[in-house]
């Protein structure tokens, strides 16, 4: 029958009287428990035998389990199994610290070792709850799992806990609570593991900091930032808020490179010093991100005022000069701000917010803060989901093009269209050319929606000649520079007018002032064997670019189209401007020296379109005449015009 308590166990004990102290110190005349059944090892251990009194000889283990060996008579030539008092002389000489649970939870008895360990006498720990001694109450779960154990329901109980000694020092433990073997009572371990967490310690600190400034590195930035959120979001006595300032130091990369990354890396120690001052009066966290970005962690943060204050300070010490290894070193930073609810924020999100304000930052000059704008942001978005698929929507062919007609000025007659192109996504809607074209010459995007815009472009225009052949039409088509750089824009044209059968006088490209001006090697011989082939040459927008002149003569150019900012000044309702009007003029008069034709953008009445004639312009183009229409509505227009002569 097993004993569940200290009362039952107590009145079970043997006494047995020592005229000396015993092993464990017990005074003279102390009582010592022994075995009353032998299923109670080791729950209720046994006295120790007279040391005086014969020992039998040991016996080989017992396996658990197996059924208890009979006694066996002296003479019989059988060992007996190991003396009662073998089992307590091995627990009280133990250099583990154990102590025996009953199934309520009450130690019945330690062991020197445990009392050693807490600092406290062994004998002032019976009777005493384990939980209170291992700290196993304080967690929930380890609290129901020590039940269970407790119970009978689960098997073993491993924890690590940080205790106090009697002497109020600290110290980590690993404790084990599982049943004693052949019992009903329970034993819990304990092992000092101290040394082994200080050591894991110092480990972690090694791993979770920068060598270089002492400060926290990635790794444990993100670890403080995810439980500062998790606290914010369940802690109703703070704000419920945080933010954040992400920071680059602006040219630190010269100083790398022209004094050596010996005193680059002691700049950065001082760099993190005035960090640290800054954000120490709000007990923020200073991290190093990697290279020379750094970041301020500002728990129950009071709104975006307190993270600009606290962005302001920074900038403000790290203008101060520095003095690293005897030399005077200047340096600035550019700081993105992020500041929102905690509930509902992910770290990935607030990093992100934060990368993409310090580039607002930099991109708005350096040296400067930035605070996060949603606005501003959801404008990057948009402008990062239309880069990403701007190729897959030219597979899906999910650009249109539409048609702007170019008007001879001195009769009224359609001499060529411009092919502007849309795209119809199926998101954003019909977008104009301003919202992805940019986008398509980043990415190496134009070279394919080029490619698409010149064969449908010269693929209607072969049809526009079939249906009038005495009125045939110039096909405009715009050219980034990038195609001649990135592509084979001879040997593309060559191909798509075999394919479509447009007679290369037909085609007329247009390059940007820019793109032509000054091109040399591979943009001029591509442009000179386009010339031969038939192509006509147009420069667009002319006269805002670098507008060097002297490379017209060296150009196959046969087309100027002049910046519309010149034909504003030719509005009626307004006071003309001689000055656009003296340019426009000589504009005109050199390009018709040259052999070049004129064509004025932007024309919005009959007064400019007037005005234009008058000067000698050859062609105008702009809303007076049409806005860019679909292919049928130009087909209209070709019909209502006079043959050309």
């Amino acid at each position: 029958m097993c004993t569940n308590n200290l009362e039952t166990t107590n009145a079970t004990r043997e006494r047995a009287v020592s005229g000396t102290p015993d092993g464990q110190g017990r005074a003279p005349g102390a009582t010592l428990p022994a075995i009353t059944e032998r299923d109670a090892i080791p729950s209720v251990l046994p006295v120790a035998e007279d040391p005086g009194a014969p020992r039998p000889a040991p016996s080989a283990p017992s396996v658990p389990g197996a059924p208890p060996s009979p006694v066996t008579p002296p003479g019989t030539g059988h060992t007996p199994g190991p003396a009662p008092g073998d089992y307590r002389a091995a627990f009280n000489a133990a250099r583990l610290a154990m102590a025996v649970v009953d199934r309520e939870g009450r130690v019945l008895d330690a062991n020197p070792a445990l009392g050693a360990l807490l600092g406290t006498d062994p004998g002032l720990l019976t009777t005493r709850s384990a939980a209170d001694l291992a700290d196993l109450h304080e967690d929930p779960r380890t609290w129901r799992e020590y039940r269970e154990v407790l119970g009978g329901r689960l098997a073993r109980l491993r924890r690590t806990r940080r205790l106090l000694r009697a002497d109020g020092h600290a110290l980590w433990a690993e404790i084990t609570v599982e049943p004693a073997p052949d019992s009903c009572s329970l034993l819990l371990s304990m092992a000092d593991i101290s040394d082994q967490r200080d050591l894991q310690g110092r480990l972690r600190h090694l791993q979770m900091h920068d060598p270089v400034t002492r400060l926290p590195n990635r790794s444990l930035f993100f670890e403080r930032m995810t439980s500062a959120l998790e606290a914010a979001t369940y802690d109703h006595e703070g704000t419920g808020r945080i933010g954040l300032c992400y920071l680059d130091l602006d040219g630190f990369k010269a100083v790398n490179d022209t004094l050596g990354h010996r005193v680059g890396d002691r700049l950065l120690g001082a760099v993190a010093q005035r960090l640290i001052d800054c954000a120490a009066p709000g007990g923020h966290l200073v991290a190093r991100l990697g290279g020379d970005e750094f970041a301020l962690l500002v728990r129950n943060s009071t709104g975006t005022e307190h993270l600009c204050d606290l962005a302001r300070s920074v900038l403000a010490a790290l203008q101060e000069p520095f003095d690293v290894g005897g030399q005077r070193l200047s340096v600035s930073a550019s700081i993105g701000v992020v500041e929102r609810p905690a509930a509902g924020t992910h770290t990935t999100w607030l990093m992100q917010a934060a990368d993409t304000t310090l580039y607002w930052a930099k991109e708005d000059g350096k040296a400067r803060w930035t605070l996060f704008d949603p606005e501003r942001n959801a404008h990057r978005m948009t402008r990062q989901a239309l880069s990403s698929t701007l190729r897959p929507a030219v597979e899906r062919e999910e650009f249109v093009l539409d048609y702007q007609p170019l008007v001879g000025l001195g009769d009224g007659v359609v001499r060529g269209v411009e092919a502007l192109v849309r795209w119809d996504h199926p998101q954003f809607g019909r977008l104009s050319p301003n919202r992805f074209i940019p986008l398509a010459e980043e990415n190496g995007a134009i070279v394919p929606l080029g490619r698409w815009v010149l064969r449908t472009a010269c693929r209607q225009a072969r049809a526009w000649q079939l249906a009038n052949p005495t009125h045939p039409l110039v096909v405009s088509v715009n050219v980034a520079v990038r195609q001649v750089w990135d592509s084979d824009l001879v040997a593309d044209v060559g191909a798509i007018l075999a394919e479509t059968r447009l007679p290369p006088h037909l085609l007329q490209l247009e390059l940007t002032e820019s793109a032509v001006m000054g091109s040399t090697g591979r943009p001029l011989q591509a442009l000179q064997q386009l010339s031969d082939m038939g192509v006509a040459i147009a420069i667009d927008d002319f006269g805002t670019g670098y507008s060097n002149l002297a490379y017209l003569s060296r150009l196959p150019v046969s087309t100027l189209k002049l910046d519309g900012s010149f034909v504003q000044g030719f509005r009626a309702e307004e006071h003309p401007n001689p000055a656009d009007q003296t340019i426009v003029e000589a504009l005109v008069q050199l390009a018709h020296r040259l052999g070049l034709t004129v064509t004025a953008e932007c024309v919005e009445s009959a007064e400019q379109a007037e005005r234009l004639r008058r000067i000698g312009c050859d062609t105008g183009q702009g809303w007076f005449y049409s806005r860019p229409v679909p292919p049928d509505r130009i087909q209209a227009m070709i019909t209502t015009c006079p043959a050309s002569g």
